[in-house]
């Protein structure tokens, strides 16, 4: 468990904005709160991403007292305010106080009735660490127990659990989520109905499952995947995931099934050393797609296992396969092209092996992809601490024998691609080469030379040996 110790929230720490649009509500005549999610981070002592506002005022009282606002679902009471400071146009979205009515879509009540109550709003929420409302004079607002719950890490539905996951399939894997972000335990009678209710997650849509398990996935705790599998979810939302944790690596570098080696890989990631890397594509993209890499990574693992005349499992052919049904699952779940290609190229190359030396890193560099390339190692080095012991140590002297290479090949600016080229087409088609196939050829020719013989990238050589050679 982590430092339970929770913070008294100070008006301080609300933005000047916040306090204004509460201020200007309270001049008015009517409650208000910042509510929700950015009530629990105060108190865990982080910057909330978003500062939502609950009221006793009306949507069209709302509009009233605020110049500048955006109807952003008026028909369940949310209009957004936009403040201006240093320049900066910022909105806030300010919702009255509702009690839902009957769900019909597991997802949107029927019809929603406004109320001045702020506990009847408090009540339609879907956790008691979610459930909490605050306002510098008033002090916070606790009905449900929700700081209790928050400081022993508690994840447990406001009242019934059965009718809060009924209302909203997705509350089950927002439950899962919570558990991995605050390193909580799910309440008992909160985890019975995410099992008796875990085929309604079918009726979600992808945009909104993905979020989910981005969530957890970027989490300190991505293994507590296991809870998406336990609770019987994943066999609704990913069901290719499931033979996993049945299937069994009778292998010497193996100590676990697949399934718990995949959990394993997720939470060995280094992620301090990505952080520290800086990386193209920045940190939080990189983390996303290294993660949803190792929950892939051997997921056709199941559908390639041989077993040999000893007894000895193998799993031939799996990273080709994964790679596809990587990409399968990721248009599936809705990911955009740049996540689909990196990650089914991650696992694609994920037991890529070539010895360590620069002449094959090269190649390596340009066959994975410069982009690619850099993530490889972190690949490599989570799967490798997720596996037994055996040539352990001799797996991670390759690792970091490749990066020492890699650092210098950066440092030396040796060519990995036709970028990098002393010669490019325009120097060919100059020179007399029509464009078409053979320019091309001309330079796949001329890097296959440089990849081997870095030194003779420079266009004097190249040019000379290629277009205009010499007569004996």
């Amino acid at each position: 468990m982590t430092d339970n110790t929770l913070q008294q929230i100070t008006p301080e720490m609300l933005p000047e904005e916040v306090c204004d649009i509460l201020k200007k509500l309270n001049e008015a005549g009517y409650e208000a709160f910042i509510v929700g999610g950015c009530v629990r981070d105060c108190l865990l002592g982080k910057k909330p991403a978003d500062w939502d506002i609950t009221t006793s005022a009306r949507p069209e009282q709302v509009k009233e007292i605020f110049l500048h606002t955006v109807d952003t679902g008026l028909q369940h009471g949310t209009v957004t305010v936009l403040q201006r400071r240093d320049g900066q146009v910022n909105g806030y979205e300010v919702t009255t106080y509702r009690i839902d009515g009957e769900y019909e879509d597991a997802r949107h009540p029927k019809e929603v009735t406004f109320t001045a109550e702020l506990a009847e709003d408090l009540k339609r929420r879907d956790f008691t660490i979610n459930a909490m409302a605050y306002h510098p004079e008033a002090g916070l607002q606790d009905l449900f127990q929700g700081k209790e719950d928050l400081e022993n890490r508690v994840i447990r539905c406001v009242g019934e659990a059965k009718e809060r996951f009924t209302e909203d399939a997705l509350r089950m894997m927002r439950a899962i989520r919570f558990a991995a972000q605050l390193d909580a335990q799910i309440e008992p009678k909160t985890w019975e109905a995410i099992r008796a209710l875990a085929p309604n997650i079918e009726k979600v849509s992808a945009e909104r499952i993905r979020v989910e398990l981005e969530k957890l996935l970027v989490s300190d705790h991505p293994d507590r995947f296991r809870l998406f599998y336990e609770s019987g979810l994943t066999a609704y939302f990913l069901p290719e995931w499931d033979a996993t944790m049945t299937t069994a690596q009778e292998n010497p570098h193996h100590c676990y099934n697949v399934g718990e080696h995949i959990l394993h890989a997720l939470q060995s990631t280094n992620l301090e050393r990505l952080k520290q890397e800086e990386l193209p594509g920045g940190y939080e993209r990189n983390r996303r797609i290294l993660r949803l890499t190792m929950l892939f990574h051997d997921i056709a693992k199941p559908l390639t296992k041989t077993m040999d005349e000893d007894g000895i499992c193998h799993f031939h052919g799996h990273p080709e396969k994964g790679a596809d049904m990587t990409e399968e699952i990721l248009r599936r779940l809705k990911y955009d092209n740049d996540t689909v290609r990196m990650v089914s190229g991650l696992v694609r190359n994920h037991e890529g092996r070539f010895e360590a030396n620069k002449r094959q890193l090269r190649r390596a560099i340009y066959r994975y992809g410069e982009e690619q390339f850099p993530l490889y190692f972190y690949v490599q080095e989570a799967d490798t601490l997720a596996q037994s012991d055996f040539m352990r140590e001799e797996k991670l002297e390759r690792i970091a024998k490749l990066r020492e290479l890699y650092t210098e090949i950066l440092a030396l600016k040796e060519a990995v691609s036709l970028k990098d080229l002393a010669v490019k087409g325009a120097d060919l088609i100059k020179a007399g080469v029509q464009p078409g196939p053979t320019l091309g050829d001309l330079l796949h020719q001329m890097l296959d030379d440089v990849l081997e013989e870095p030194e003779h990238n420079t266009k004097e050589y190249l040019m000379e040996r290629y277009v205009n050679p010499k007569a004996d």
